[in-house]
């Protein structure tokens, strides 16, 4: 089976993460620590929403997305949490159902 390419970024953090290249913006992240890639998750976070607001920008919002994405798994990947880690909780998340909290639920009219 063909990995997809979000197994394949993760694989690459893993990677640098155990081989830094020098000069490598990953090897800066892992280097700087905790605090700078936390830093980079909001600052990419608010990018997303930045570009969502935009009308008709669908390849802004991608790239943005993107961004996301790849500082979420360097934070993964410092934090030893898996693919296989979000996967299963994403996959006992979608057994649930039903499950509103009370201010969510809709109110009964009579």
């Amino acid at each position: 089976m063909a990995k997809n390419e979000l197994q394949v970024l993760y694989e690459t953090l893993l990677d640098r993460k155990e081989h830094a290249e020098v000069g490598s913006y990953t090897a800066y992240l892992y280097e700087k620590g905790l605090e700078k890639i936390l830093k980079k998750i909001g600052e990419e976070a608010t990018e997303v929403i930045i570009a969502a607001m935009k009308e008709n920008n669908k390849e802004e919002i991608v790239n943005e997305i993107s961004d996301l994405l790849y500082h979420l798994f360097v934070l993964m990947a410092e934090k030893n949490i898996t693919l296989d880690d979000v996967n299963n909780e994403l996959e006992k998340r979608s057994q649930k159902s039903g499950n509103l909290k009370p201010e969510r639920k809709p109110v009964e009219k009579y």
